[in-house]
């Protein structure tokens, strides 16, 4: 792998280490945090959207998973709360292997439709269970606990998101430069010339789609208990819809576009508070006017300008 591929990586390792230190409160801090969570399962989704080629339109309903499962095993059956996260990423994982396989026999909008449709299911579920889900109106999750210390404070919060965010760019780079990546390049390309040059189709794209959904599973379960409280909203259809935005807007196949499209419409919603009322106009406003002079998405389009420059 070429050095220069680590240099974003740095550069965000950098930044996360500084912010504690210069961000003037707790709100901020806050956001920061939501930032990064946003950030991490945009990374898994885009490693199914950008670079695989495979659209899911309900990615949301894995949060859901992952977040209730830490919510409502240790309430109701006293497990503790890491074995329960982990729990929540195995079923999450069984649920899309056994889904993905005829769910991606689809292409185009029947495929969209399909994924569109397993998240509506879950969120159906979660809203329906009242009896352990607390329905509508959602119910408290314990606090986390690791290695005997319990995360409280919004800084200790921070730093283990923050940890999980550079792992995750680690990860999602060596794995995108592995032969696994370059045949997830290869499917989004062609999937006909996939076969031909010897790519398994169908398993990669099962593997891809439930590495995705595993991301989205644990900072699920890692959004509870930052929280405390968890909904059935996490799990909407209106998620899903956030959640692809941000990653066309930052980059598809782009690592770091996926964390400039959390960053920036995460914390984009608080910038457009002043606007009173016409928050969601302005919103998809500046939307559209990304697409229409930046179809590639942020990242990739500055990168090439760059380049260009040079």
């Amino acid at each position: 792998m070429p050095k220069n591929i680590y240099a974003g990586l740095y550069l965000v390792i950098a930044v996360l280490l500084v912010l504690p230190f210069v961000l003037p409160n707790n709100f901020y801090l806050d956001l920061a945090s939501r930032m990064a969570i946003n950030a991490v399962i945009v990374l898994g989704l885009n490693l199914l959207i950008g670079f695989a080629g495979q659209i899911s339109l309900g990615h949301a309903g894995f949060l859901g998973i992952g977040a209730y499962a830490s919510a409502v095993l240790p309430t109701s059956f006293g497990w503790p709360p890491l074995l329960a996260m982990g729990a929540g990423a195995v079923a999450t994982g069984l649920l899309a292997a056994l889904v993905a396989r005829p769910i991606f026999k689809l292409k185009g909008h029947y495929l969209a439709m399909a994924t569109l449709g397993l998240g509506i299911i879950i969120n159906i579920v979660l809203r329906n269970e009242a009896s352990l889900t607390g329905g509508p109106d959602g119910m408290p999750v314990p606090a986390l606990g690791l290695m005997g210390f319990e995360l409280s404070s919004d800084k200790q919060w921070y730093w283990v998101i923050a940890l999980l965010l550079s792992l995750s760019i680690w990860a999602s780079l060596n794995l995108i430069d592995s032969p696994f990546g370059r045949a997830l390049r290869a499917l989004h390309g062609s999937e006909v010339a996939s076969q031909v040059a010897g790519v398994n189709v169908a398993r990669y794209k099962v593997a891809i789609f439930v590495i995705s959904a595993v991301f989205a599973s644990l900072m699920g379960s890692v959004t509870a208990h930052y929280v405390g409280f968890v909904t059935p909203n996490i799990a909407n259809f209106f998620h899903s819809i956030e959640l692809v935005t941000m990653v066309v807007i930052g980059g598809m196949a782009s690592v770091y576009g996926s964390v400039v499209g959390a960053v920036l419409l995460t914390a984009l919603p608080q910038v457009l508070v002043s606007f009173e009322g016409w928050e969601t106009v302005v919103f998809g406003a500046i939307l559209m006017l990304c697409m229409i002079f930046m179809p590639k998405g942020l990242v990739p389009t500055l990168a090439a300008r760059f380049r260009q420059g040079e």
